[in-house]
């Protein structure tokens, strides 16, 4: 009977102290309320950042002392700054330039040339499309609210991508040069086509969850719906070519080879690395067990493509493959989260950029584990590493090129201190050749599935 009494009590206390938590009662904001006596410096910071951007008031200008240096140990040799204007494409553009760097040092008298990012895109929406119908009619025997579906039809598709979209759409669809197939204002400015995609492609998809039909039936409603987005592509970004003509010329303007060319061609012409087998993808992901491999369902650009696949390591490593590489004169695709601790106009990532504490009397402890799990923090971005400055055998900082146009930050790239890398580098790409065999010994293991809605594995835009 005591027992009884016991947890009737607590259960009484766990049933107040419940109702306590479900709500803001008129008593528990009149606590707040109370609670907050101004003082004369919460006066002067309201009324500051009541008419200032916070972020020219936490400034610190302390990181201005000083010479901003822009000496590098080992730098890769550039060809040019591109600029993804305004769409979420820096995975394809940042691919495309470590390709374009592999050309250039291939064929060191050729001038600064560009493969066209348009004619890619319109692959990768067309394969993006394909993927989302078919995996509609693959889910149609699981319910509206199961959490495959509803993840599938909240983003039908994306411009965002990863490397092995761009790896995939290269060895299906090839390259060109970007004279062959220019950019438009829809590629460059994607949000309104993109809207006009994603309706059509809702609405065709619970078309196809809502047929009766054969399989057969089912195909060839689906090939009429990809007929229609075919002509909707082409009329916003343009008609992929066939076949083209393209001279080669070297940087006296003189003309090395006129030749005819598919898209095929020309790229087994002007790449040397096999995209799908020579490279190897790295994750620094703290919340995770490391030297495990991961892969992440749906994370592809084709139905039948590669999904993104990963050996999970800590920073130290990534760094070491990373200096291996620039050592070398090879430039890697990155992923990080380029929006923390950004100084915008000099092109600067640091953790000295800004204090906010100071300003609002708040601290934010959250380490690069925490700030994952509580999706304060993950892979949005994509830029070419191209160098590192070292002191001893330990990197003090890192530059990439981004994708932003020339004008934009340090001449177009971005400079990191090597505090800043640890805490917001997430992805590098490098070829295996600069991979330890140590690490290249765990890349055969039975990868770890993760779901298609972790939200650690957002594209990077």
């Amino acid at each position: 009977m005591k027992a009884l009494r016991r947890l009737s009590v607590v259960g009484a206390l766990c049933l107040s102290l419940t109702a306590m938590a479900q709500e803001i009662t008129p008593e528990l904001m009149q606590r707040l309320q109370s609670g907050y006596q101004p003082t004369a410096q919460d006066r002067a910071i309201r009324n500051a950042v009541g008419k200032v951007d916070m972020r020219t008031l936490v400034f610190n200008q302390e990181a201005l002392d000083g010479v901003f240096d822009t000496h590098f140990t080992y730098r890769v040799p550039q060809v040019g700054i591109t600029d993804q204007k305004q769409s979420g494409r820096c995975w394809l553009f940042c691919g495309l330039n470590i390709l374009r760097a592999d050309m250039h040092k291939q064929h060191p008298d050729m001038p600064a040339v560009q493969f066209s990012q348009g004619y890619l895109f319109f692959y990768d929406q067309l394969e993006k499309s394909n993927m989302f119908l078919q995996t509609v009619i693959d889910t149609r025997s699981l319910p509206m609210d199961d959490r495959k579906v509803e993840t599938l039809f909240s983003s039908p598709v994306s411009d965002g991508g990863t490397f092995t979209g761009v790896a995939n759409l290269v060895n299906k669809y090839g390259l060109v040069p970007k004279e062959v197939m220019h950019e438009t204002y829809n590629a460059n400015n994607t949000g309104r086509m993109h809207q006009i995609l994603v309706l059509k492609l809702r609405e065709f998809g619970l078309e196809l969850r809502q047929m009766r039909g054969s399989a057969k039936q089912l195909q060839h409603r689906k090939e009429e719906q990809l007929q229609v987005i075919y002509r909707l592509l082409c009329l916003t970004l343009g008609t992929p070519p066939q076949n083209f003509t393209w001279t080669e010329r070297n940087k006296q303007d003189s003309i090395v080879s006129t030749e005819d060319y598919t898209p095929r061609s020309f790229a087994d012409k002007y790449t040397s690395s096999e995209l799908t087998h020579d490279y190897v993808m790295l994750m620094n992901d703290p919340s995770r067990e490391y030297y495990k491999m991961y892969e992440v369902d749906m994370d592809r650009h084709t139905y039948e493509g590669d999904n993104w696949c990963y050996l999970n390591v800590p920073i130290e490593d990534m760094q070491e493959v990373a200096i291996a590489s620039l050592k070398d004169s090879v430039a890697m695709y990155i992923g990080c989260d380029v929006g923390k601790e950004l100084d915008s106009e000099r092109g600067y990532l640091s953790m000295d950029n800004y204090d906010y504490g100071s300003l609002l009397g708040l601290d934010f402890p959250m380490d690069k584990r925490q700030r994952v799990l509580t999706r304060a923090s993950g892979s949005t971005h994509a830029m070419a590493l191209v160098a590192v400055d070292m002191q001893g055998d330990k990197p003090v900082k890192w530059m990439v090129e981004n994708s932003w146009g020339e004008k934009s930050g340090y001449q177009g790239h971005l400079i990191m201190t090597d505090q800043w890398f640890h805490e917001y580098m997430f992805r590098l790409v490098a070829l295996s050749k600069y991979v330890p065999e140590r690490l290249k010994a765990k890349l055969n293991q039975k990868p770890i599935r993760l779901p298609m809605w972790d939200p650690m594995f957002m594209s990077e835009d």
